[in-house]
């Protein structure tokens, strides 16, 4: 059980900073009703869990290993996580958001949540180090024990936070909710444009 815990209280400490997969969650509560919602959450929960099994078994190492793949992750990823933060802030009304990511089909949704979580080396390498480091020094099947807590934190965290955002939302009027929708965006862009700067960097 001390295993398990210990997987809980560093998985939330790993997913509770704000970062792209939090905002694209938190905008998806306050745009989309409330199932919409939580099937995005679900969709996030589902690449976090993947990339924390990854990092835990020591993917995240080959990126570091690799040049080329670190690369087209910088590239691919920057270039996608900065379209989707462009598109949150030139919403022109909140309205007109929750329209259009009500038409957002499931498989796009799952290809941004990919996008967000999977094209972000540097989450792939912090995750690889801080998880990889607990996986080498404990036995099997307190590993198992400890990546489990891991993963039910992912859970509780990012479908706890779809919940709350989706049900204080009607609280907040249209003109604040476009400012955090574009809030979201401007934090995203710069998440996005970062990557590709590293690309830039380690490149030319």
């Amino acid at each position: 059980m001390k295993y398990f815990l210990d997987g809980l209280l560093l998985g939330i400490a790993y997913v509770a900073p704000i970062g792209v997969q939090n905002l694209f969650v938190i905008n998806s509560a306050i745009v989309e009703n409330r199932l919409r919602a939580l099937i995005t959450a679900l969709i996030v929960i589902f690449f976090d869990i993947t990339l924390a099994l990854a990092c835990f078994w020591g993917v995240g190492t080959l990126l570091e290993q690799s040049f080329v793949l670190r690369m087209g992750v910088y590239l691919i990823g920057g270039i996608a996580v900065t379209k989707i933060g462009s598109d949150l802030i030139h919403s022109e009304e909140i309205v007109g958001v929750l329209e259009k990511r009500e038409h957002l089909t499931i498989p796009k949704t799952i290809l941004s949540a990919c996008l967000v979580t999977w094209f972000n080396p540097q989450a792939l390498i912090d995750g690889s180090l801080l998880l990889g480091a607990y996986r080498a020094s404990l036995e099997v099947p307190y590993a198992l024990l400890f990546i489990a807590g891991v993963c039910v934190a992912s859970i509780t965290w990012f479908s706890g936070l779809s919940t709350v955002i989706g049900t204080v939302k009607h609280q907040l009027n249209e003109k604040i909710l476009l400012i955090i929708n574009r809030g979201s965006g401007i934090v995203i862009v710069f998440y996005g444009m970062r990557l590709i700067y590293s690309f830039l960097k380690n490149t030319f």
